[in-house]
């Protein structure tokens, strides 16, 4: 079976590991088409860009004025006429037979549909966040499990609450049923965010193991207290927009103040 995927990449001063990531998919028989969403990169990295998709028929960038991660995957969407979509980061390098497992998964799940792979350090560990529940405010404080790279690795598809925006797939129409992702997260959240729309909708978020991505983690040379700051922000517009009724919207105001200084003393 011949998938009709696109690849969309948002890079904003992601390093070397970009090149990894783009020869991969280039090489990759499953990925019709790569979409480059340029958020700002260093001279040196926007000649080489300027290289890769000019010697590549089925690569292409666009130029933005860096609006973030999400607004940056809905724009390079918009240029996509594929069935699916594969979110990725800059710093991951997809394995070769990911995308077709993927794409399994999705077909055999209610729609509309999210699947994620394993993602991978370079000692072959899974990372946090590939597999996860439902975020709530009780797990965010520790009430109940969130993230679940320590369980057993299961021995197919299963089906979570949640899958890192680093790497997993959608069906182009149930990402523009969904709206895309929410822009109102600049970094951060917002794959959390359209995982629990997803669900809400009645469709799914599956965790497919076989299919897998190394992901380098952290490459860009964006300051840390900048990153942690958004993903301050991130969260509180997260439970904020998530709260049910009255109570839970009083706990997540005196809440969310919590878990931004905890965020910054982690940091």
């Amino acid at each position: 079976m011949t998938l009709s995927v696109t690849a969309l990449v948002v890079t904003y001063h992601t390093g070397p590991r970009l090149v990894e990531c783009l020869y991969a998919l280039k090489g990759d028989p499953d990925v019709s088409s790569i979409v480059i969403a340029d958020n700002g990169n260093p001279p040196s990295t926007e000649a080489w860009l300027a290289s890769f998709t000019a010697s590549t028929p089925k690569a292409e960038r666009i130029t933005l004025p860096n609006p973030g991660f999400g607004a940056g995957v809905n724009a390079a969407a918009k240029f996509a006429a594929s069935d699916y979509l594969l979110v990725i980061n800059p710093d991951c390098v997809i394995k070769r037979g990911a995308l077709p497992l993927l794409a399994a998964a999705l077909e055999a799940a209610p729609s509309p549909a999210i699947a994620g792979g394993r993602i991978f350090d370079l000692q072959g560990r899974e990372e946090r966040g590939a597999r996860r529940n439902t975020l709530t405010l009780a797990r965010a404080v520790g009430l109940g499990r969130w993230t679940l790279e320590q369980d057993p690795p299961p021995p197919g598809p299963v089906r979570v609450g949640a899958v890192s925006g680093a790497f997993f797939l959608v069906r182009t129409d149930a990402f523009r049923q969904l709206g895309g992702f929410d822009e109102g997260y600049f970094i951060h959240a917002e794959d959390l965010d359209i995982c629990r729309r997803a669900l809400e909708a009645g469709g799914s978020v599956t965790y497919v193991p076989g299919a897998g991505a190394l992901h380098y983690r952290s490459t860009s040379d964006v300051p840390s207290a900048f990153v942690t700051e958004h993903k301050a922000r991130s969260l509180a517009r997260y439970f904020r927009k998530f709260a049910k009724g009255p109570a839970e919207r009083l706990m997540v105001a005196l809440a969310v103040p919590f878990i931004g200084l905890a965020l910054r003393l982690r940091g």
